[in-house]
């Protein structure tokens, strides 16, 4: 059954529909880079080990992408701006309380719930978007969209450096409340309520591919410290491997799945996902190795840390929005390939010069050419996902590869860390840096892989860029549930 679409007659100003949008985009973009460079802070404060590191990070991680599709279909079902909204206050309510914790168990708890909230934000942000902004002016508006993320990852870490010193790590999390009373009367004013398909509900499916996905990250975590071969972690492994191959099977034969798996028919969303989830894995991996080093060995403070990795940090809020415009005359194939190969090399450089010694100006040419790569890879990977989809199914097709994305984050920090501790790593200055290196160039060589898969995509350029052999972008197409005038949704997000 398809519900009518609620559109608003009178369009909003495209800069009011990305003010609303944007906002609550960036403060999710902003707060999980901010988390990441307040690391050693509370791991001295709370007293946390170096799995609970791990797990302040992956419980948002691993949460967004369990609840990601499912907040889709909720949204087609209940409005897209209902679930928008509610994706808010529930991430509000859970920095309030991440904010408020005195160990480490109740941080994780909250950044579980906070994930909660992401999900309902994140890929409902871009469907909103598209929603709201004209076919015409779309490119623009998803390029100016993925600047919006790539300044949450330019100025999370410097955010997170100043509050760190001039606060404490608390209020990272408290000024969330500020900004999500600013943006939901500007959500109210600027976004119609569009819905969509009103699907049946795939909850066994939730079920399955969530406790997978967890119990194989938990097993990757639990490793060096239980043993490879302990009953804890094979279990875990057996577990997830078992549950995850259960929700295929499910996936193939429920009424209204999840994740349409016959979207993997097509070479390009097939491809595009694999090279984003190796993307997360190896880049997101290698930042929680690398920005723990520049404080932990060099002594660097939270603040110094996010000014030395700005010219990594500031790239992709340039790069990011001149890829998405120009992805349709030069095709996402080139602009993957070359995003790839810059992070590997970058992280490669990385590994061949980290020390204790290491100076400024050794890692300044990595960060700029990681920094440049990211830009690159962002909108054009999410435009490749969506190339030949139909807009029915652009929604999911988004939410799969932000999904994949996170999950990539997940396992590629625990692998990495998984790798670090068996190297012998310890998070003192002394036992850091020769582990380092080799959880570094584990994610190099992840990125280099994702590099060639690249090459595999079709070229992307204007003629055969979106929906088909014969329509560019431009061009009109099926008609998605939930927008007005569009026959697609593109997708700019970014880790």
């Amino acid at each position: 059954m398809t519900s009518a679409t609620a559109s608003p007659a009178r369009r909003s100003p495209l800069a009011l529909v990305l003010v609303a949008t944007g906002l609550p985009m960036f403060m999710a973009t902003l707060d999980n880079l901010v988390m990441t460079n307040a690391l050693p802070v509370i791991r001295e404060e709370l007293g946390a080990s170096i799995e609970e590191l791990q797990w302040f990070v992956n419980a948002y991680t691993l949460a967004f992408a369990a609840f990601i599709l499912m907040a889709v279909a909720l949204g087609d079902r209940f409005g897209r701006r209902s679930v928008f909204l509610a994706g808010i206050g529930v991430f509000t309510l859970a920095s309030i309380g991440a904010a408020l914790s005195t160990d480490p168990t109740q941080l994780i708890v909250a950044r579980a719930i906070q994930g909660i909230g992401g999900a309902g934000i994140m890929p409902l942000s871009l469907a909103l978007l598209t929603d709201a902004v004209p076919q015409r002016r779309r490119p623009l508006a998803i390029g100016v969209w993925g600047g919006i993320a790539g300044l949450g990852v330019a100025v999370g870490p410097l955010v997170g450096g100043a509050v760190l010193e001039g606060w404490n790590w608390q209020a990272i999390f408290w000024i969330n409340v500020p900004v999500a009373i600013i943006a939901i009367p500007i959500v109210l004013a600027a976004l119609g309520n569009g819905f969509g398909r009103r699907a049946r509900l795939d909850f066994l499916g939730l079920a399955l591919s969530g406790i997978g996905v967890l119990a194989v990250v938990f097993g990757i975590v639990r490793g060096n410290d239980a043993g490879w071969d302990s009953l804890e972690v094979l279990g875990s492994l057996v577990l997830g491997a078992a549950l995850l191959t259960g929700f295929l099977l499910w996936e193939r034969r429920a009424p209204e799945p999840l994740l349409p798996l016959r979207l993997f028919r097509d070479r390009s969303f097939s491809i595009a996902n694999a090279v984003g989830f190796g993307f997360s894995f190896g880049m997101f991996g290698a930042v929680f190795i690398l920005i723990q080093y520049l404080q932990i060995v060099q002594g660097r403070s939270p603040l110094e840390a996010a000014v030395m990795t700005m010219p990594w940090t500031l790239a992709p809020m340039v790069v990011a929005p001149l890829a998405g415009v120009f992805a349709p005359r030069v095709g996402t194939r080139a602009l993957l390939v070359a995003g790839l190969v810059l992070q590997a090399v970058g992280l490669v450089w990385l590994a061949i010069v980290t020390g204790q010694d290491t100076t400024y100006p050794q890692m300044l040419p990595a960060f700029i050419a990681a920094g440049v790569g990211m830009g690159l890879t962002f909108a054009p990977s999410s435009t490749a996902v969506l190339a030949n989809i139909r807009g029915e199914d652009a929604a999911k097709a988004s939410g799969t590869n932000s999904t994949l994305r996170e999950i990539g984050v997940a396992l590629g920090i625990a692998v990495l860390t998984a790798v670090f501790t068996a190297a012998g790593g310890e998070l003192t200055p002394t036992g850091y840096v020769e582990a380092a290196r080799p959880a570094i160039l584990v994610g190099a060589a992840v990125l280099a892989v994702g590099a060639l898969l690249a090459t595999l995509l079709p070229a992307g350029r204007s003629g055969r860029f979106a929906g088909g052999a014969d329509r560019g972008l431009d061009a009109p197409a099926a008609r998605p549930a939930g927008a007005a005038d569009a026959d697609e949704r593109e997708n700019a997000l970014s880790a």
